[in-house]
């Protein structure tokens, strides 16, 4: 009986893995099952095996990277969509991989780790974001846009879907020509230029990654909008110290969940200064079903240093310190999966790039990071919110009907010919 039994055979019971150890032996876990992946597992050493008794997460990851644990059947988004189709975050169920100490360690070190000051949140960024935008162009769709796509039909591409996703955030913004909007984490310029072509709007993007200004400037010059779409590199909370009520709309795409816990209610407390009277903020984040949890090794170590998932619950509690009026809450459930799984299939399409422009173990890396999401998305406690605040009741239509005929119009603009979105 291998080490890994005690763990594997309480977690497996629909599908099959099989584990062959390093002497040859194998150990079967689960029965076949419609819809449950089949997967075949072999480990070069003993030593693969242990540092997945040590920490499940990190180990697996490492192990994976290190080629001590291979893949004979199946791939690694099947493997983890076995172990996390068993254990549905929705039935209640939950990997048990960690003791009370270990969970109580990992929240810790979570808070710890999310400490995220100037200088250190700029480091946490360059981290992710500055690996090279040549491997970003690999695997996002043409506008480069990294964070959940919008999937009204399940059937469109992902260039529809993220098109669609910047349509349906515009429409929440009740944009107005002449409006002045900072985009706040604003990736390689996408969004904001969308929303300057939407809606004639003038759009200020701030980003703490040199690779991402770079990119955003010259995109936005190459389509003549450097009057009205310009990009700083500027921490959030020294712009709102020197910008204090400059603009009239917030928006904020996939970067909240790089603010980390203890920084929540300054992010909303600059967010409220930085708008005026009758501001209004979209923020779309990446949220935790149920309570507050923690971030997991793998992600504090490979992903995401200082990052950290909230709950909605988290997030309201710390806008409401800043009197900031939530408007309108949705929670997409299943789109990020449906994104993920796109980006998955490029990154495969892309391998011998990827691996000539990184390396192997980076490769292999990057697949765990987009299965383990992945499967977080489809089966775990993960969604995406689109959380929309005002600064004031008075600022938005008493009905939502406003979103609506807003999304139509953006979304006819977007389809026309594909003139809006931006080429790199």
């Amino acid at each position: 009986m291998s080490i890994l039994r005690p763990f594997l055979s309480r977690v497996i019971r629909h599908g099959r893995l099989t584990v062959i150890a390093p002497d040859g032996t194998q150990e079967l876990f689960g029965e076949p099952a419609p819809g449950f992946p089949e997967v075949v597992l072999r480990f070069a050493s003993a030593k693969g095996m242990r540092r997945i008794i040590l920490d499940p997460r990190l180990g697996a990851a490492e192990a994976f990277m290190d080629g001590d644990m291979q893949i004979e059947q199946g791939d690694i988004m099947e493997l983890i969509q076995l172990l996390r189709m068993n254990t549905p975050w929705d039935r209640g169920s939950k990997l048990k991989d960690r003791g009370p100490a270990g969970r109580a360690l990992d929240w810790a070190k979570t808070r710890i780790n999310s400490i995220n000051r100037r200088g250190r949140s700029r480091a946490n960024v360059a981290h992710h974001y500055d690996i090279g935008n040549d491997l970003y162009r690999l695997f996002l769709d043409s506008d480069m846009q990294y964070s959940c796509a919008y999937w009204p039909r399940a059937d469109m591409t992902l260039e529809e879907a993220q098109a669609a996703k910047k349509a349906h955030i515009a429409a929440k913004l009740a944009l107005a020509p002449g409006q002045r909007v900072l985009d706040i984490g604003c990736g390689w310029g996408g969004m904001a230029i969308t929303l300057a072509k939407l809606a004639d709007v003038r759009v200020h993007g701030i980003t703490l990654s040199e690779e991402q200004l770079a990119l955003a400037r010259q995109r936005a010059a190459a389509e003549g909008l450097a009057d009205r779409v310009t990009f700083e590199l500027v921490d959030y909370r020294d712009l709102a110290a020197r910008e204090p009520g400059a603009f009239d709309r917030i928006v904020s795409v996939g970067m909240f969940e790089h603010v980390g816990a203890r920084n929540f209610d300054t992010f909303f407390r600059a967010a409220a200064n930085l708008m005026t009277a009758d501001g209004v903020m979209l923020l779309h984040t990446i949220g935790r079903f149920g309570r507050p949890g923690s971030t997991d090794a793998f992600t504090r170590k490979y992903i995401f240093p200082g990052g950290y998932i909230p709950a909605l619950s988290e997030t309201l509690a710390a806008s409401e310190k800043s009197r900031l009026i939530v408007t309108d809450v949705e929670t997409l459930r299943l789109h990020y999966a449906l994104t993920l799984r796109q980006w998955y299939a490029r990154t495969l399409a892309h391998r011998g790039d990827i691996v000539a422009m990184m390396d192997e173990r980076f490769f292999r890396m990057w697949t765990f990071y987009l299965a383990g999401a992945t499967a977080a998305f489809e089966s775990g406690g993960m969604g995406n919110y689109q959380v929309q605040f005002a600064r004031s009741r008075h600022a938005l239509p008493l009905t939502r009907d406003y979103m609506a005929a807003a999304e139509a119009r953006y979304r006819a603009m977007l389809n026309q010919g594909d003139p809006i979105v931006t080429r790199t």
